[in-house]
C-alpha cells in the first residue's frame, strides 16, 4: 500500500474517536438499545438510505412488528405496505424471510454466532459485524462505505476502495484498531465520523478528532480521496402503464412476481418498451403478454420520472380500455380507487395512482 506511514497508536485513536462520539453523536432511536432485533432492522433500513428518511420508518416498523415473531407471522403484503417508498424492496423481503428462519431455527432469538447470523437472508459481513458488536459486544469489525472513506483518508490510500484487495486491507486495519471493551461503540463512532465529519465531498477537517493522525489532510489529498473505479453510465428505460377501468370505475392492477425488482408490489399493467418501440404499440404488446388481454390504448394521462440504483425510468400512463379477453396470468384484481392506498405500490406507481384517482387520500 502507498501509505508511507507507520500505523497510528490504536489506543489513542480509539480513545479520541469514542470520546468525540460520546459528545457529538446524533440522537437516533436505535442508539438507545442493545436489542439485536431493533439494531438489525435499523442496519437493514440504513443500507443506501439517508438517516433522516429511515427514522420515521424505523419507529413505525417497530411499532407494527416489535419482534421476530410478529414480523414472521405478518403477511408479506402487510410488511411491504409499512416499508412502502423506503425503496430497495429486496431488503424487506429478506427481512421477512429471515424472521421466519429465526423463529423456526432459533426460537425467535437472533443468533449471536458469526457463521449462523451470516447465513440469514440479507445479512452480509457488515450487517453481521454491526449486530454482533453493538448488540452482543463482540470484538468484530463493521466496515461500510463511511468507514472505508475514513480509513482511506487516514492512511492516504492511493488505491481504489472498490478493489477487493484494498477492502481487505482496510478490514485488517480496522480489526487492529477495534478495542476489546465496547467494540460496538467504537464501530458506531467510526461510522458516525464518516457520516457527519469525514463526508465524501466537503469533509469538515477542522472539527475532525483524528485530524492530527490523518495523512490525507497533511498531504493535501482529502478532496481527492478515496479513489473510486470509473462509474458506468446509468441507462434510462421507458416504461408504460395501462390505466383500465371497468363499468364500475374500478382499476385493473396486477401484482409483480415475488422475485426481482419491486417483487410482490402492485402495479398497473405494463412494462418496459423495446428500443424504438412506439408507446401505444408497446403497451398493447406488453399487456397482451402479461395478462392475455387485448386493450385499446387511448390518451396520455401522466408521466413520472424515478431513479433506481443502476438505472432511471420514465413511467408514462395511458387511459386504456379492455377490448377482448379476461385477465389471466399473474395475480390481478379490480380495485376501488380508495383501495389503492391500502396496497403496497412502488413510488412511481403510487404517483400514477394518485394522479389518476383524485379521490385517493394522500
Amino acid at each position: 500500500m502507498k501509505t508511507n506511514a507507520s500505523f497510528p497508536d490504536p489506543e489513542r485513536i480509539c480513545r479520541v474517536l469514542t470520546g468525540w462520539y460520546d459528545r457529538h453523536r446524533r440522537d437516533l432511536p436505535w442508539r438507545d438499545t442493545r436489542d439485536p432485533y431493533a439494531i438489525w432492522i435499523s442496519e437493514i433500513m440504513l443500507q443506501q438510505t439517508r438517516v433522516e428518511t429511515v427514522v420515521p420508518y424505523f419507529l413505525r416498523f417497530l411499532a407494527k412488528f416489535p419482534n421476530c415473531e410478529t414480523l414472521a407471522q405478518a403477511p408479506l403484503g402487510e410488511v411491504l405496505k409499512v416499508w412502502e417508498n423506503l425503496g430497495y424492496y429486496t431488503r424487506v423481503r429478506n427481512l421477512h424471510k429471515a424472521a421466519g428462519e429465526i423463529v423456526e431455527r432459533f426460537g425467535g432469538q437472533i443468533p449471536n454466532r458469526w457463521e449462523e447470523i451470516l447465513r440469514l437472508p440479507g445479512i452480509g459481513r457488515y450487517t453481521a459485524g454491526a449486530i454482533l458488536s453493538i448488540a452482543f459486544g463482540q470484538g468484530v469489525i463493521a466496515v461500510d462505505g463511511n468507514v472505508r472513506r475514513v480509513i482511506s483518508r487516514l492512511f492516504a490510500m492511493e488505491e481504489s476502495v472498490d478493489d477487493a484487495a484494498t477492502q481487505k486491507r482496510i478490514e485488517e486495519w480496522v480489526a487492529t484498531l477495534i478495542p476489546k471493551r465496547d467494540p460496538g461503540r467504537f464501530n458506531q463512532a467510526l461510522m458516525e465520523l464518516g457520516a457527519v465529519c469525514c463526508t465524501p465531498k466537503t469533509p469538515a477537517c477542522p472539527t475532525c478528532p483524528l485530524q492530527e493522525e490523518c495523512r490525507a489532510r497533511k498531504l493535501g489529498l482529502t478532496h481527492r480521496l478515496p479513489l473510486r473505479g470509473k462509474k458506468k453510465a446509468i441507462p434510462h428505460r421507458e416504461v408504460v402503464a395501462a390505466v383500465i377501468r371497468d363499468e364500475n370505475g374500478r382499476l385493473l392492477i396486477v401484482q409483480r412476481p415475488v422475485r426481482g425488482l419491486l417483487g410482490s408490489l402492485w402495479k398497473f399493467p405494463g412494462g418496459i418498451l423495446d428500443p424504438e418501440e412506439l408507446p401505444a404499440e408497446g403497451l398493447a404488446r406488453i399487456v397482451r403478454t402479461e395478462m392475455g388481454i387485448e386493450i385499446g390504448v387511448g390518451s396520455f394521462l401522466a408521466a413520472v420520472k424515478h431513479a433506481y440504483t443502476h438505472f432511471r425510468i420514465t413511467l408514462t400512463a395511458f387511459s386504456c380500455t379492455l377490448q377482448k379477453g379476461v385477465p389471466a396470468g399473474a395475480p390481478w384484481r379490480w380495485a376501488e380507487p380508495g383501495e389503492l392506498e391500502e396496497l403496497p405500490f412502488s413510488k412511481a406507481d403510487r404517483l400514477i395512482a394518485r394522479l389518476v384517482s383524485p379521490t385517493t387520500s394522500h
